[in-house]
């Protein structure tokens, strides 16, 4: 049985289970700031792979992103990346100063952007998880450009309660960032989810998405698990498919959100740089890597409208 397979009120560290890939991801972030044409520059992802101590993730990042890499169809998490950094950006460029990352993981915009000092974020995740994140950045003296507060909650639980007990303000405008969450969660669980974004939002707020249209293509990435299995990947019997719900009835968030009042706004929309992306996307697919369109090229940003 896979070291990765989920049980009913499970918890992780940052090396097991859920946490884990924020690990991988952190990986990932490690091989795009390393690229001469990065989308995206985590000086902390090194540093994350460092002091946990993982010889899969620390081997994954050094593997790079060449021909035969098992790291060579993630270009596409360097384009996410750069997404929502351009999505915070410009919610604070339009005023917002309340941003929530939900399921942080090893999320570091909180340090690694030039927010303004006023912002606060909150970062929601397992207790784990936080704790190696600020015991980390801590010990390398880093230190949040803005506001931080850290939610240690269960998204399975009832972290709305939580949110506001550490000063969440439901009367101001907040941004929402949804980033690598989908999958992991049932239908019935993602739509309460985004019940709960809706009913915690001011007129103003906007909500980021990894979009994930229709059902998840699980046979894909066993696919892709398989070929670098079978050239010497470094994950062993980790298998992150095993985390994944493949559930049809899994609705468009854009479609709940747009019957709540709020605007839809196309990933194309983000300022300048979506060329840039696209240009990423294109070099990704001639290289060889699954893009797939229901996994990474349906984002978008929905406002909710102020009141006229």
């Amino acid at each position: 049985m896979p070291i990765s397979t989920r049980s009913d009120g499970d918890t992780w560290t940052i090396t097991t289970s859920v946490g884990f890939t924020a690990l991988l991801v952190a990986a990932a972030r490690a091989v795009e700031t390393e690229r001469p044409d990065a989308l995206a520059r985590d000086p902390y992802a090194r540093i994350f792979l460092e002091a946990a101590g993982d010889r899969r993730a620390v081997a994954l990042a050094d593997a790079g992103d060449g021909e035969g890499s098992p790291m060579a169809a993630t270009r596409h998490l360097g384009v996410r990346t750069r997404y929502f950094d351009d999505f915070t950006r410009d919610a604070v460029a339009a005023g917002v100063r309340q941003i929530v990352i939900l399921a942080a993981g090893l999320d570091s915009r909180a340090y690694r952007l030039d927010l303004p000092p006023d912002t606060v974020v909150h970062e929601l995740d397992q207790p784990e998880v936080l704790a190696f994140k600020e015991e980390t950045l801590a010990a390398h003296g880093a230190s949040p450009a803005a506001g931080l507060r850290h939610v240690p909650v269960d998204l399975r639980d009832n972290w709305p309660t939580a949110l506001r007990s550490a000063g969440y303000d439901e009367a101001a405008p907040t941004a929402w960032l949804v980033e690598g969450l989908l999958p992991y969660l049932p239908a019935a669980a993602q739509a309460l989810l985004f019940e709960r974004i809706v009913a915690l939002s001011a007129p103003g707020s906007r909500v980021a998405v990894e979009g994930q249209i229709g059902a998840l293509d699980l046979d894909g990435f066993r696919a892709v698990t398989e070929k670098y299995s079978q050239e010497g990947n470094p994950l062993g019997d980790f298998d992150v498919t095993a985390l994944f719900v493949a559930d049809e009835g899994r609705a468009d968030p854009a479609d709940f959100l747009a019957a709540q009042g709020w605007t839809r706004h196309a990933r194309g929309e983000s300022g300048g740089t979506g060329p840039q992306l696209r240009r990423a996307a294109h070099r990704t697919r001639r290289r060889g890597a699954p893009v797939r369109r229901n996994r990474l090229f349906h984002r978008y940003t929905a406002r909710r409208l102020m009141p006229t």
